[in-house]
Protein backbone atom coordinates (compact mmCIF):
# COMPACT_ATOMS: atom_id res chain seq x y z
CA UNK A 1 0.00 0.00 0.00
CA UNK A 2 1.80 3.74 -1.33
CA UNK A 3 0.63 6.20 2.13
CA UNK A 4 -0.38 9.31 0.65
CA UNK A 5 2.78 11.01 2.25
CA UNK A 6 5.06 9.17 0.62
CA UNK A 7 7.47 11.37 -2.11
CA UNK A 8 8.06 9.87 -5.45
CA UNK A 9 10.92 11.53 -7.06
CA UNK A 10 11.64 11.56 -11.19
CA UNK A 11 14.97 12.83 -12.82
CA UNK A 12 14.44 13.84 -16.41
CA UNK A 13 11.67 15.57 -18.03
CA UNK A 14 11.15 13.71 -21.71
CA UNK A 15 8.32 11.73 -22.47
CA UNK A 16 9.06 8.51 -20.16
CA UNK A 17 8.92 11.01 -17.06
CA UNK A 18 6.01 12.83 -17.88
CA UNK A 19 3.94 10.12 -19.08
CA UNK A 20 5.09 8.38 -15.63
CA UNK A 21 4.06 11.32 -13.78
CA UNK A 22 0.77 11.06 -15.42
CA UNK A 23 0.27 7.69 -14.14
CA UNK A 24 0.90 7.95 -10.64
CA UNK A 25 -2.08 10.58 -10.89
CA UNK A 26 -4.26 8.10 -13.11
CA UNK A 27 -3.61 5.41 -11.16
CA UNK A 28 -4.62 7.10 -7.55
CA UNK A 29 -1.49 8.38 -6.28
CA UNK A 30 -1.89 11.04 -4.05
CA UNK A 31 1.13 11.82 -2.01
CA UNK A 32 3.54 14.39 -3.33
CA UNK A 33 5.32 13.91 -7.30
CA UNK A 34 8.52 15.96 -8.30
CA UNK A 35 9.29 15.93 -11.73
CA UNK A 36 13.27 17.29 -12.22
CA UNK A 37 14.07 17.94 -15.63
CA UNK A 38 17.38 19.89 -17.15
CA UNK A 39 15.44 21.89 -19.76
CA UNK A 40 13.81 24.97 -19.54
CA UNK A 41 11.33 24.02 -21.74
CA UNK A 42 8.22 22.00 -20.47
CA UNK A 43 8.23 18.00 -21.16
CA UNK A 44 8.12 17.27 -25.05
CA UNK A 45 8.50 14.73 -27.54
CA UNK A 46 11.20 13.81 -29.87
CA UNK A 47 9.98 12.10 -33.12
CA UNK A 48 9.04 16.13 -34.12
CA UNK A 49 12.33 17.30 -34.01
CA UNK A 50 13.58 15.95 -36.86
CA UNK A 51 10.16 15.42 -38.63
CA UNK A 52 7.34 17.39 -39.02
CA UNK A 53 8.32 20.40 -36.71
CA UNK A 54 11.96 20.60 -38.34
CA UNK A 55 10.05 20.42 -41.48
CA UNK A 56 7.95 23.19 -40.17
CA UNK A 57 4.82 21.55 -40.70
CA UNK A 58 3.78 21.38 -37.07
CA UNK A 59 3.56 24.25 -34.68
CA UNK A 60 5.89 24.68 -31.41
CA UNK A 61 3.45 23.46 -29.35
CA UNK A 62 2.17 20.83 -30.64
CA UNK A 63 5.54 18.78 -28.92
CA UNK A 64 4.87 19.10 -25.46
CA UNK A 65 3.28 15.91 -24.19
CA UNK A 66 0.81 18.28 -21.83
CA UNK A 67 -0.18 22.15 -21.75
CA UNK A 68 1.73 23.87 -19.08
CA UNK A 69 -1.46 23.99 -16.89
CA UNK A 70 -1.80 20.29 -16.56
CA UNK A 71 0.79 20.11 -13.87
CA UNK A 72 0.15 22.52 -11.91
CA UNK A 73 -3.84 21.16 -12.00
CA UNK A 74 -2.50 17.63 -11.37
CA UNK A 75 -0.33 19.12 -8.41
CA UNK A 76 2.94 17.80 -10.44
CA UNK A 77 5.70 19.28 -8.54
CA UNK A 78 7.58 20.79 -11.95
CA UNK A 79 11.12 21.82 -11.67
CA UNK A 80 12.37 23.39 -15.26
CA UNK A 81 16.28 24.43 -16.29
CA UNK A 82 16.96 21.89 -13.07
CA UNK A 83 19.41 19.39 -12.29
CA UNK A 84 20.21 16.54 -9.99
CA UNK A 85 24.41 15.90 -9.63
CA UNK A 86 23.98 13.40 -6.30
CA UNK A 87 21.57 10.40 -5.01
CA UNK A 88 22.49 9.67 -1.86
CA UNK A 89 20.80 5.98 -1.92
CA UNK A 90 21.49 5.89 2.12
CA UNK A 91 19.06 9.09 2.94
CA UNK A 92 16.74 7.89 0.09
CA UNK A 93 17.64 12.18 -1.32
CA UNK A 94 18.64 13.86 -4.64
CA UNK A 95 20.67 16.31 -4.82
CA UNK A 96 19.95 19.82 -7.07
CA UNK A 97 22.93 20.03 -8.96
CA UNK A 98 22.37 24.30 -9.36
CA UNK A 99 22.03 25.28 -5.36
CA UNK A 100 22.42 21.83 -3.51
CA UNK A 101 19.34 21.79 -2.21
CA UNK A 102 18.37 18.10 -0.83
CA UNK A 103 14.74 16.32 -1.94
CA UNK A 104 13.70 13.41 -0.23
CA UNK A 105 12.29 10.41 -1.93
CA UNK A 106 10.60 7.02 -0.80
CA UNK A 107 10.58 6.07 -4.64
CA UNK A 108 13.02 7.55 -7.56
CA UNK A 109 12.67 6.85 -11.56
CA UNK A 110 15.32 7.39 -13.24
CA UNK A 111 14.72 8.67 -17.16
CA UNK A 112 17.47 10.40 -18.13
CA UNK A 113 17.43 9.76 -21.56
CA UNK A 114 20.34 10.05 -23.86
CA UNK A 115 22.68 12.18 -25.45
CA UNK A 116 24.01 12.40 -28.87
CA UNK A 117 27.69 11.60 -29.26
CA UNK A 118 30.08 13.50 -30.43
CA UNK A 119 32.24 13.65 -33.01
CA UNK A 120 36.26 13.51 -31.99
CA UNK A 121 37.68 15.41 -34.65
CA UNK A 122 39.16 19.09 -34.85
CA UNK A 123 36.93 21.90 -35.82
CA UNK A 124 33.55 20.52 -33.76
CA UNK A 125 33.92 24.06 -31.64
CA UNK A 126 32.99 25.98 -35.13
CA UNK A 127 29.53 27.74 -35.61
CA UNK A 128 28.51 25.28 -37.91
CA UNK A 129 28.49 22.16 -36.62
CA UNK A 130 25.23 20.60 -34.96
CA UNK A 131 23.52 17.78 -33.21
CA UNK A 132 20.16 16.83 -32.44
CA UNK A 133 18.75 16.29 -29.27
CA UNK A 134 16.63 18.47 -27.73
CA UNK A 135 13.90 21.20 -28.96
CA UNK A 136 16.66 24.67 -28.94
CA UNK A 137 18.77 22.10 -31.58
CA UNK A 138 15.49 21.68 -33.45
CA UNK A 139 14.81 25.27 -33.06
CA UNK A 140 18.35 26.23 -34.36
CA UNK A 141 18.94 23.54 -37.26
CA UNK A 142 15.18 24.77 -38.70
CA UNK A 143 16.78 28.08 -39.20
CA UNK A 144 20.00 26.64 -40.98
CA UNK A 145 18.33 24.03 -43.37
CA UNK A 146 15.94 26.88 -43.93
CA UNK A 147 19.29 29.54 -45.12
CA UNK A 148 20.74 26.62 -46.80
CA UNK A 149 18.01 26.10 -48.92
CA UNK A 150 17.74 29.75 -50.28
CA UNK A 151 21.47 29.89 -50.44
CA UNK A 152 22.23 26.48 -51.97
CA UNK A 153 24.16 25.76 -49.12
CA UNK A 154 25.83 22.33 -47.89
CA UNK A 155 25.01 20.32 -45.40
CA UNK A 156 27.11 17.65 -44.44
CA UNK A 157 25.68 15.02 -42.68
CA UNK A 158 27.83 12.22 -40.07
CA UNK A 159 26.12 8.98 -40.07
CA UNK A 160 23.56 7.40 -42.00
CA UNK A 161 21.13 6.38 -39.46
CA UNK A 162 17.57 7.38 -38.89
CA UNK A 163 18.36 10.94 -37.29
CA UNK A 164 20.46 11.16 -39.94
CA UNK A 165 18.74 9.97 -42.77
CA UNK A 166 15.32 11.89 -42.06
CA UNK A 167 17.25 15.50 -41.86
CA UNK A 168 18.66 14.56 -45.07
CA UNK A 169 15.21 14.15 -46.36
CA UNK A 170 14.14 18.18 -44.26
CA UNK A 171 17.20 19.28 -46.00
CA UNK A 172 16.44 18.66 -49.03
CA UNK A 173 12.90 19.12 -48.97
CA UNK A 174 14.25 23.12 -47.95
CA UNK A 175 16.59 22.69 -51.35
CA UNK A 176 19.74 22.56 -49.32
CA UNK A 177 22.83 20.37 -50.95
CA UNK A 178 23.41 17.23 -48.55
CA UNK A 179 26.06 14.67 -48.49
CA UNK A 180 25.90 11.82 -46.37
CA UNK A 181 29.15 10.51 -44.48
CA UNK A 182 29.08 7.13 -43.38
CA UNK A 183 31.25 4.12 -42.63
CA UNK A 184 29.11 1.30 -43.57
CA UNK A 185 28.27 0.20 -47.26
CA UNK A 186 24.96 1.16 -46.98
CA UNK A 187 22.80 3.49 -44.74
CA UNK A 188 21.30 1.54 -41.77
CA UNK A 189 23.49 -1.13 -42.34
CA UNK A 190 23.22 -2.63 -39.25
CA UNK A 191 19.96 -2.11 -38.70
CA UNK A 192 18.37 -3.29 -41.92
CA UNK A 193 21.07 -5.18 -43.44
CA UNK A 194 22.47 -4.46 -46.98
CA UNK A 195 19.56 -4.86 -49.03
CA UNK A 196 17.44 -2.72 -47.62
CA UNK A 197 19.95 -0.77 -46.43
CA UNK A 198 20.30 -0.05 -49.98
CA UNK A 199 17.23 0.80 -51.09
CA UNK A 200 16.63 3.68 -48.44
CA UNK A 201 20.22 4.75 -50.07
CA UNK A 202 18.57 4.26 -53.66
CA UNK A 203 15.45 6.82 -52.13
CA UNK A 204 17.57 9.21 -51.42
CA UNK A 205 20.19 9.59 -54.09
CA UNK A 206 16.56 9.96 -56.21
CA UNK A 207 16.23 13.00 -54.10
CA UNK A 208 19.44 14.37 -54.82
CA UNK A 209 21.66 13.06 -51.42
CA UNK A 210 25.18 12.15 -51.81
CA UNK A 211 26.44 9.51 -50.04
CA UNK A 212 30.15 8.67 -49.22
CA UNK A 213 30.48 5.04 -47.87
CA UNK A 214 33.28 3.63 -46.28
CA UNK A 215 34.60 7.19 -44.70
CA UNK A 216 34.73 8.70 -41.66
CA UNK A 217 35.20 12.32 -41.38
CA UNK A 218 38.51 13.31 -39.86
CA UNK A 219 38.01 17.44 -39.65
CA UNK A 220 35.49 20.04 -40.15
CA UNK A 221 37.54 22.95 -42.01
CA UNK A 222 36.14 26.44 -41.10
CA UNK A 223 37.90 30.08 -41.13
CA UNK A 224 36.56 33.22 -38.72
CA UNK A 225 34.49 30.20 -36.63
CA UNK A 226 32.46 29.32 -39.57
CA UNK A 227 32.46 25.78 -41.49
CA UNK A 228 34.25 25.40 -45.34
CA UNK A 229 34.47 21.97 -45.57
CA UNK A 230 34.77 18.14 -44.44
CA UNK A 231 37.49 15.61 -44.91
CA UNK A 232 36.83 12.07 -44.47
CA UNK A 233 39.89 9.32 -43.34
CA UNK A 234 40.23 8.56 -47.45
CA UNK A 235 41.39 11.82 -48.34
CA UNK A 236 38.55 13.27 -49.98
CA UNK A 237 36.96 16.83 -48.91
CA UNK A 238 33.83 18.13 -49.10
CA UNK A 239 32.17 20.89 -49.34
CA UNK A 240 30.03 22.32 -46.56
CA UNK A 241 28.34 25.25 -44.56
CA UNK A 242 27.15 23.31 -42.14
CA UNK A 243 27.94 19.84 -40.23
CA UNK A 244 25.29 17.73 -38.42
CA UNK A 245 26.71 14.76 -36.14
CA UNK A 246 24.33 11.82 -36.28
CA UNK A 247 26.93 8.75 -35.15
CA UNK A 248 24.33 8.01 -32.43
CA UNK A 249 23.57 8.50 -29.17
CA UNK A 250 25.00 7.04 -25.39
CA UNK A 251 22.46 6.59 -22.08
CA UNK A 252 22.98 9.21 -19.60
CA UNK A 253 24.33 6.86 -17.04
CA UNK A 254 26.37 9.22 -14.93
CA UNK A 255 23.76 9.78 -12.28
CA UNK A 256 23.54 6.07 -11.68
CA UNK A 257 26.74 5.14 -11.43
CA UNK A 258 27.59 7.76 -9.46
CA UNK A 259 24.73 5.65 -7.07
CA UNK A 260 26.43 2.67 -7.02
CA UNK A 261 23.74 1.29 -9.27
CA UNK A 262 24.31 -1.47 -11.83
CA UNK A 263 25.28 -0.71 -15.12
CA UNK A 264 25.56 -2.43 -18.69
CA UNK A 265 28.77 -2.90 -20.60
CA UNK A 266 28.60 0.21 -23.12
CA UNK A 267 29.77 -2.68 -25.36
CA UNK A 268 26.80 -3.97 -24.98
CA UNK A 269 23.95 -1.26 -25.45
CA UNK A 270 25.21 0.00 -22.06
CA UNK A 271 22.28 1.60 -19.87
CA UNK A 272 20.94 1.33 -16.44
CA UNK A 273 20.37 -2.21 -15.43
CA UNK A 274 16.91 -3.46 -14.66
CA UNK A 275 14.27 -6.43 -14.16
CA UNK A 276 11.37 -6.92 -15.59
CA UNK A 277 9.57 -4.41 -13.26
CA UNK A 278 12.03 -1.55 -14.60
CA UNK A 279 13.54 -1.81 -11.13
CA UNK A 280 17.34 -1.00 -10.65
CA UNK A 281 19.44 -2.72 -8.58
CA UNK A 282 18.53 -0.59 -5.66
CA UNK A 283 14.51 -1.73 -5.16
CA UNK A 284 13.47 1.87 -4.20
CA UNK A 285 14.92 3.16 -7.54
CA UNK A 286 13.18 2.44 -11.35
CA UNK A 287 14.46 3.32 -14.65
CA UNK A 288 12.33 3.70 -17.80
CA UNK A 289 13.34 5.40 -21.49
CA UNK A 290 16.16 4.99 -23.33
CA UNK A 291 18.85 4.73 -20.19
CA UNK A 292 16.76 1.51 -19.01
CA UNK A 293 18.38 -1.79 -20.08
CA UNK A 294 15.52 -4.28 -19.56
CA UNK A 295 15.67 -8.06 -20.09
CA UNK A 296 13.29 -9.45 -22.67
CA UNK A 297 12.16 -12.48 -22.50
CA UNK A 298 10.75 -12.41 -26.08
CA UNK A 299 13.97 -12.29 -27.25
CA UNK A 300 15.96 -13.94 -24.85
CA UNK A 301 18.36 -11.04 -23.85
CA UNK A 302 18.57 -7.55 -22.40
CA UNK A 303 17.77 -5.04 -24.55
CA UNK A 304 17.85 -0.80 -24.54
CA UNK A 305 15.70 0.97 -27.17
CA UNK A 306 15.74 4.79 -28.11
CA UNK A 307 12.70 5.27 -29.43
CA UNK A 308 9.67 7.26 -28.18
CA UNK A 309 7.14 3.81 -28.16
CA UNK A 310 9.58 2.65 -25.33
CA UNK A 311 9.16 6.12 -23.35
CA UNK A 312 5.42 6.04 -23.93
CA UNK A 313 5.12 2.92 -22.37
CA UNK A 314 7.83 2.66 -20.06
CA UNK A 315 7.03 5.27 -17.83
CA UNK A 316 3.52 4.33 -17.07
CA UNK A 317 5.12 0.54 -16.31
CA UNK A 318 7.90 1.91 -14.05
CA UNK A 319 4.78 4.47 -12.49
CA UNK A 320 2.76 1.37 -11.66
CA UNK A 321 5.72 -0.54 -10.58
CA UNK A 322 6.81 1.94 -8.27
CA UNK A 323 3.05 1.82 -6.51
CA UNK A 324 3.77 -1.85 -5.96
CA UNK A 325 1.70 -3.42 -8.77
CA UNK A 326 2.97 -6.63 -10.45
CA UNK A 327 4.50 -5.29 -13.96
CA UNK A 328 6.18 -7.31 -16.34
CA UNK A 329 7.23 -5.17 -19.17
CA UNK A 330 7.91 -6.59 -22.63
CA UNK A 331 6.65 -4.85 -24.96
CA UNK A 332 7.19 -5.40 -28.60
CA UNK A 333 9.82 -2.79 -29.42
CA UNK A 334 8.90 -0.15 -32.08
CA UNK A 335 9.45 2.73 -34.21
CA UNK A 336 8.48 4.46 -36.91
CA UNK A 337 10.47 6.93 -39.92
CA UNK A 338 9.27 9.32 -42.46
CA UNK A 339 11.15 10.48 -45.37
CA UNK A 340 9.99 12.00 -48.58
CA UNK A 341 6.95 9.75 -49.64
CA UNK A 342 8.01 7.05 -47.93
CA UNK A 343 6.78 6.35 -44.42
CA UNK A 344 7.89 3.07 -42.18
CA UNK A 345 6.88 1.36 -39.24
CA UNK A 346 8.99 -1.05 -36.97
CA UNK A 347 8.24 -3.84 -34.79
CA UNK A 348 10.55 -5.99 -33.01
CA UNK A 349 14.00 -6.46 -32.20
CA UNK A 350 16.92 -8.21 -34.85
CA UNK A 351 20.49 -6.98 -34.37
CA UNK A 352 23.47 -7.83 -36.50
CA UNK A 353 24.13 -11.75 -36.06
CA UNK A 354 20.84 -12.26 -34.89
CA UNK A 355 19.02 -13.91 -37.83
CA UNK A 356 19.45 -15.78 -40.97
CA UNK A 357 16.93 -14.72 -43.51
CA UNK A 358 15.09 -12.07 -44.31
CA UNK A 359 11.44 -12.29 -46.18
CA UNK A 360 9.94 -9.19 -48.65
CA UNK A 361 5.98 -9.61 -48.98
CA UNK A 362 5.43 -6.76 -51.57
CA UNK A 363 6.89 -4.40 -53.94
CA UNK A 364 10.48 -3.60 -52.37
CA UNK A 365 10.96 -1.71 -55.99
CA UNK A 366 8.06 0.79 -55.74
CA UNK A 367 8.65 1.21 -51.73
CA UNK A 368 5.50 -0.96 -50.79
CA UNK A 369 6.17 -4.16 -49.22
CA UNK A 370 6.71 -5.46 -45.47
CA UNK A 371 10.05 -7.11 -44.85
CA UNK A 372 10.63 -9.98 -42.04
CA UNK A 373 13.91 -10.71 -40.01
CA UNK A 374 13.71 -14.28 -39.00
CA UNK A 375 15.72 -17.34 -37.54
CA UNK A 376 15.20 -20.27 -37.73
CA UNK A 377 11.82 -19.60 -39.78
CA UNK A 378 10.48 -17.15 -35.99
CA UNK A 379 10.46 -13.75 -37.01
CA UNK A 380 11.76 -11.66 -34.89
CA UNK A 381 11.48 -8.02 -36.40
CA UNK A 382 9.14 -7.11 -39.10
CA UNK A 383 9.02 -3.15 -41.02
CA UNK A 384 6.13 -2.17 -43.08
CA UNK A 385 6.81 0.59 -45.73
CA UNK A 386 3.94 2.04 -47.13
CA UNK A 387 1.56 -0.45 -45.95
CA UNK A 388 -0.57 0.41 -43.51
CA UNK A 389 -2.46 -1.26 -40.54
CA UNK A 390 -0.83 -4.50 -40.53
CA UNK A 391 1.45 -3.34 -37.35
CA UNK A 392 -0.79 -5.81 -34.97
CA UNK A 393 -0.55 -9.00 -37.15
CA UNK A 394 3.35 -8.46 -37.71
CA UNK A 395 3.61 -8.04 -33.29
CA UNK A 396 1.27 -11.14 -32.63
CA UNK A 397 3.71 -13.11 -35.16
CA UNK A 398 6.54 -12.11 -33.07
CA UNK A 399 5.17 -12.77 -30.08
CA UNK A 400 3.87 -16.32 -31.30
CA UNK A 401 7.42 -17.31 -31.69
CA UNK A 402 5.75 -19.58 -33.89
CA UNK A 403 8.07 -21.31 -36.94
CA UNK A 404 6.50 -19.61 -40.24
CA UNK A 405 6.49 -20.96 -44.03
CA UNK A 406 8.62 -18.29 -45.59
CA UNK A 407 6.65 -19.02 -48.68
CA UNK A 408 3.30 -17.99 -47.12
CA UNK A 409 4.93 -14.95 -45.56
CA UNK A 410 6.27 -13.71 -48.64
CA UNK A 411 2.65 -13.73 -50.35
CA UNK A 412 0.83 -10.76 -49.98
CA UNK A 413 -2.50 -13.11 -50.37
CA UNK A 414 -1.90 -14.92 -47.13
CA UNK A 415 -3.28 -13.25 -44.02
CA UNK A 416 -0.75 -12.32 -41.85
CA UNK A 417 -3.53 -13.70 -38.74
CA UNK A 418 -3.75 -16.94 -40.58
CA UNK A 419 0.19 -17.77 -40.28
CA UNK A 420 -0.16 -17.82 -36.31
CA UNK A 421 -0.83 -20.98 -34.25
Amino acid sequence: MVDVDQTFVIVGGGLAGAKAAETLRAEGFNGRVILICDERDHPYERPPLSKGYLLGKEERDSVFVHEPAWYARNDIELHLGQTVDLIDREAKTVRFGDDGTLVHYDKLLLATGSEPRRLDIPGTDLAGVHHLRRLAHAERLKGVLASLGRDNGHLVIAGGGWIGLEIAAAAREYGAEVTVVEPAPTPLHGVLGPELGALFAELHQSHGVRFHFGARLTEIVGQDGMVLAARTDDGEEHPAHDVLAAIGAAPRTGLAEAAGLAVADPSQGGGVIVDERLRTSDPDIHAAGDVAAFPHALFGARVRVEHWANALNGGPAAAKAMLGQEVTYDRVPYFFSDQYDLGMEYSGWAPPGSYDQVVVRGDAGKREFIAFWLTEGRVLAGMNVNVWDVTEGIQNLIRSRATVDAEALADPHTALESLLP
